[in-house]
């Protein structure tokens, strides 16, 4: 079912229920008042007919029946019962009609002293009266013919307004929750437009004013992050397609040259060489395109409290041990009196990656193969600096340098593939934290790892 059929259904059903809610209170309403006024005449009436019937003397039997059958204000089918105290008939205003009663109505009415009921659609009510001692009981009936009239009246005038109201309400609700919808039927029909071939293309965002918008505004923000995941991917088959071509073309050749042309001892020693510093290049970029992918799937939800300089450390021992022409210090820019100050929450094998690579390129992009780490501290992070006084990094490329794959012009004469910088932002930004760099061409850079410790 349609989401705007299910809130014509849902909006009329509400409204009905109170339109009717309303109608039967109105009605009952009017109900009780018309039925409480019928009464209090009756008894007036009867109060009346005892007055003039037991106190005035000079209003008999016969005369007060010729008053009450030429009254203006005579009630249909009226009739009034006078009962003595030993419930005798002393009087009854119409010889030809009866009222229905028995003795357990008088019986009830000496006890209540006043009572209210029904005689089939009439009304009835006793009233006791007293004079001097005595004790009569008044029984007064009648039929509210106009007052049931005026109810029918009301009735129907609900239930027509009760229908026309329901029928206006349907209708309107149709129109309003179609209209409320058409935005995102529009929604519907752009983002069925969008395909892998046009994911740069946003959804109208209203300006954001209302859920619509909203809504609008959170697709754009998935549709961008498929985009980027898209080019990511898309820069990620071309450089790896580019990178393993290479050393695979280079394989290739070096095997034909072998097979082809009767060579030497000496000259096949060379070309084994040569094959085997493809291998290792096919096998280094094997380990970077590992590092881009795994990131991705690690999660820090079973993450330990772990101590950033011992990480550093244990990076720099496991880099020296593969590269002895490398040369790295760790300095701390003021002793941790607090081990918390430099503790950190986060998987420990991720972070060692991140400060292995830095300390990695610091030392590759330096002529002397130096790089300097310094560990510091506030209130809230742990900060690790690693320095070096290589080439540097051109201005225009700060904002690129953290991408998959890209390396600035000037290290292009240098080994590497262009990936150890992604892979510690997104290590970085997976704890929460921030990774800054500063340089200046020919005088070396400086990398900035800031991570929340427990404290904070």
């Amino acid at each position: 079912m349609k989401i705007q059929t299910k809130i014509a259904i849902q909006f009329s059903f509400i409204v009905a229920t109170l339109l009717m809610t309303f109608s039967f209170v109105i009605y009952q309403l009017f109900a009780d008042f018309r039925e409480k006024d019928y009464y209090d005449r009756l008894k007036s009436k009867a109060i009346t007919t005892g007055q003039l019937l037991i106190k005035v003397k000079e209003v008999d039997r016969n005369l007060l029946k010729i008053i009450d059958k030429n009254t203006l204000t005579a009630l249909v089918d009226e009739k009034v019962l006078v009962f003595d105290q030993k419930n005798r008939l002393n009087y009854s205003s119409l010889d030809d009609h009866i009222i229905h009663f028995n003795r357990g109505l008088l019986d009830r009415v000496r006890t209540e002293k006043y009572v209210e009921s029904h005689d089939g659609d009439n009304e009835v009510v006793g009233v006791l009266y007293e004079v001097n001692q005595e004790k009569f009981i008044i029984l007064a009936s009648a039929y509210d013919k106009y007052g049931r009239s005026k109810m029918a009246n009301l009735r129907n005038t609900l239930l027509i307004g009760l229908l026309f109201g329901i029928g206006i309400t349907v209708l309107l609700s149709i129109f309003f929750a179609g209209n409320a919808l058409l935005p995102v039927n529009q929604f519907i029909t752009q983002i069925s437009a969008i395909t892998a071939s046009n994911l740069s293309e946003r959804l109208d965002e209203r300006h954001g004013k209302d859920e619509i918008g909203w809504l609008a505004a959170a697709f754009n923000k998935m549709l961008l992050r498929l985009e980027q995941s898209f080019e990511l991917q898309k820069s990620f088959v071309t450089h790896a397609s580019h990178e393993l071509r290479t050393p695979l073309a280079a394989l290739k050749s070096e095997v034909e040259i072998t097979l082809d042309e009767q060579l030497d001892v000496e000259q096949h020693r060379g070309i084994l060489k040569n094959i085997s510093k493809d291998i290792e290049r096919l096998i280094a970029l094997s380990n970077s395109l590992l590092q881009i992918v795994k990131p991705l799937k690690s999660s820090i939800t079973n993450a330990t409290e772990v101590r950033v300089d011992d990480l550093v450390f244990q990076a720099q021992t496991e880099l020296l041990m593969g590269k002895s022409d490398y040369h790295i210090s760790v300095e701390y820019a003021q002793e941790p009196e607090n081990e918390q100050k430099i503790t950190v929450l986060g998987d420990e094998a991720l972070l060692k990656m991140v400060f292995a690579n830095l300390m990695d390129n610091a030392c590759k992009y330096s002529p002397n193969r130096q790089a300097v780490v310094v560990i510091n501290f506030t209130d809230t992070s742990t900060l690790v600096s690693i320095q070096d006084d290589g080439i540097g990094i051109p201005i225009e490329d700060f904002s690129r340098i953290f991408e998959p794959f890209y390396r600035s012009q000037n290290a292009l004469t240098i080994s590497g593939f262009g990936v150890g910088l992604s892979v510690c932002r997104r290590i970085v930004e997976l704890h929460r934290g921030k990774i800054m760099v500063t340089s200046k061409l020919q005088e070396g850079s400086t990398f900035l790892v800031e991570l929340p410790n427990i404290l904070t």
